[in-house]
């Protein structure tokens, strides 16, 4: 189970690192090419949810990694699915109807609160 956790968590934390870095630090401009909904929230969410994200992949890493407060982990899955359930309304309340990758992050998230339950 711990090297399963280290594969679908590390994965999952990378892609959040890398999506949340993104919205920090690149302008709205930059950013519509890949998330078209990018115009319909206030660049100070569009950052906070950036921030949000490189947090929670930290969570997911850092506490398992270091054995400070691992309930922190399942708690970071956990948001990630609530990012993810959310992310899936902004996207069929929009114009913007592919939910795929969020469907398979929400996904991806549940599975890995499942296994840091069995750390």
């Amino acid at each position: 189970m711990n090297i399963a956790y280290w594969i679908v968590a590390g994965l999952l934390a990378l892609f959040h690192l890398y999506a949340g870095t993104l919205k920090v630090i690149r302008s709205r401009d930059q950013l519509r090419p890949m998330m078209a909904w990018v115009d319909r929230v206030p660049l100070s969410a569009l950052r906070a949810l950036g921030a949000v994200e490189i947090l929670g992949a930290t969570g997911l890493v850092l506490p398992p990694l270091t054995g400070i407060a691992p309930s922190l982990a399942p708690a970071a899955a956990i948001g990630f699915v609530l990012l993810q359930t959310g992310a899936i309304a902004v996207h069929l309340t929009g114009e913007d109807h592919r939910i795929t990758l969020n469907a398979g992050l929400a996904v991806t998230a549940a599975v890995t609160i499942w296994l840091a339950t069995r750390l």
